[in-house]
């Protein structure tokens, strides 16, 4: 029974046991000339309270009470005052009807690739139908939590560990599923079954680990595979272009140089086929711009 509950019941069993002995005795002494009047007087007030003080039952308002008489269900009893007849009706089972939290596990469990796992679990939920789970089930709560147990070691066994680890939600709504058809028909509603954890050997964790980054590696190489491919079709079409004009090919050429020339280096390697193509002059030329670009540069870090 709930604390609070019990202890309400408690102060109004005492109270009403109070109030009929005060009744008992007011009505002895008023009807003290009486004598005979006076004990009946009392033996029915006392015999009133008494039957209130074993009949009185409290019932929280989140609970419901299985009364029994002579051992057979009688009824279920509502929040708030009830009374039953003492000695006949016997309040059996107390059913909370809030949502209730349950957390439960399965250790070292092979996974259907017969990997060994712990998952750690927690299901949400409640009993819809006192009376079911009265007297269908010697404990709802002790079978609710088994079934759990039982069905998530079912669920591992039949899933790889790559499902386990990555396909949670699918897995949490088969766990509930598996749990609410079997508790149905002791009126308890699963609400959501949450994995919290799943834990594989540290081994295995490196190996997945290892795995994970060679990956990684390997798109690393294919992608840029794919850019080299890129630059060399692209050279390809350049080189068909300067095939078809040489002119282009000397003004690129000449790029090149006074780009190498312009960034403050006081030799540039030149091959012999551009120094052909862009003859003495132009290659003085350029030497005099860069030169000229060099002492610009070199009065301005002065100043």
């Amino acid at each position: 029974m709930n604390r609070a509950a019990k202890g309400n019941e408690g102060s109004l069993r005492s109270l009403l046991l109070i109030v009929g002995i005060l009744v008992a005795v007011i009505g002895a002494i008023t009807l003290f000339k009486q004598p005979t009047e006076a004990v009946l007087w009392f033996v029915v007030v006392f015999l009133i309270g008494l039957y209130f003080f074993f009949a009185v039952r409290i019932v929280a308002q989140w609970e419901k009470v299985v009364v029994l008489r002579f051992g057979r269900f009688r009824r279920l009893a509502e929040p708030g005052i009830i009374l039953i007849v003492p000695y006949m009706d016997v309040v059996a089972y107390r059913v909370d009807q809030r949502v209730q939290v349950s957390p439960f596990q399965a250790e070292q469990t092979l996974s259907k690739d017969t990997v060994p796992v712990d998952v750690d679990a927690v299901m949400f939920w409640m009993v819809f139908d006192a009376e079911k789970a009265a007297l269908e089930v010697t404990s709802y709560h002790e079978a609710v939590s088994w079934a759990a147990q039982t069905a998530l070691r079912d669920l591992i066994g039949r899933t790889p560990l790559a499902e386990l680890l990555s396909g949670r939600d699918v897995i949490d709504q088969t766990l509930r599923d598996t749990i609410d058809e079997r508790t149905a028909s002791w009126g308890i509603s699963v609400r959501s079954v949450e994995i919290r954890d799943v834990t594989i050997p540290r081994g295995l964790q490196d190996a997945m680990s290892a795995e994970a980054q060679a990956e990684r590696e390997r798109r690393a190489r294919v992608i840029l595979g794919r850019a080299e491919e890129e630059v060399a079709h692209s050279f390809k079409e350049a080189s068909e272009m300067y095939l078809d004009n040489p002119a282009a090919l000397q003004l690129r050429a000449m790029n090149i140089l006074y780009e190498g020339l312009k960034q403050g280096t006081h030799m540039v390697v030149v091959p012999s086929s551009v120094a052909d193509s862009l003859g003495v002059g132009s290659l003085l030329g350029l030497a005099n711009t860069a030169a000229g670009l060099l002492s610009q540069q070199a009065r301005s870090d002065t100043q």
